[in-house]
């Protein structure tokens, strides 16, 4: 007679020790790449100031609105700070794109123009070609509350109107909701 098969019943009891091993390695390797891939987007919102009422639909930047291009250039034109501008979108119009034109220059960037009907194709696109990065977006008319909305879900058109003091914070995680902080310049 042959001695039994000491090891045909050892083998099974280490299997499901090896399998689970297996899967502990497995998930967290999944996990560790998500926890790398996950990256916010912060979205720098601003509109340049109001127009005169009574004024053509596209006018100039007022001598207000060209300080306030000056101090936006001030606030985010040094490209050595830690806190640089990956993109600047400027939307259509003509004071807009007036607001930009110090920072744009003091950048040696080219500002990204949008137009105010594709505001929130312009907010996805942000979204997809800068992920983690910060982007400063300078639109007026109903632009900006179109891309507050694409990008958080809040709709901020009735607080917005008349107030182009503000600068809005959008941050866009890559898991979980976005968050909206508005700071008065």
């Amino acid at each position: 007679m042959d001695p039994p098969a000491i090891t045909r019943h050892r083998r099974p009891f280490l299997a499901p020790l090896w399998l689970t091993l297996l899967a502990v390695v497995v998930i967290g390797g999944v996990a560790v790449t998500f926890y790398r891939s996950a990256t916010t987007t912060v979205v720098l919102l601003v509109r340049p100031v109001e127009k005169e009422p009574g004024s053509i639909d596209d006018p100039p930047l007022s001598p207000e609105g060209e300080q306030r291009a000056q101090h936006l250039a001030h606030m985010f034109g040094d490209p050595n700070a830690g806190g640089r501008l990956d993109a600047i979108y400027v939307s259509d119009d003509r004071r807009a794109q007036q607001t930009a034109a110090p920072l744009v220059e003091r950048l040696h960037r080219a500002p990204l123009v949008f137009s105010a009907r594709d505001a929130r194709a312009a907010a996805a696109r942000m979204l997809r070609e800068h992920a983690g990065g910060t982007v400063l977006v300078i639109g007026s008319g109903v632009t900006l509350p179109q891309m507050i909305r694409e990008l958080n879900g809040v709709d901020i058109v009735a607080a917005a109107q008349g107030e182009s003091a503000i600068l809005y914070v959008v941050s866009v995680p890559s898991f979980g909701r976005a968050h909206l902080v508005r700071i008065r310049l």
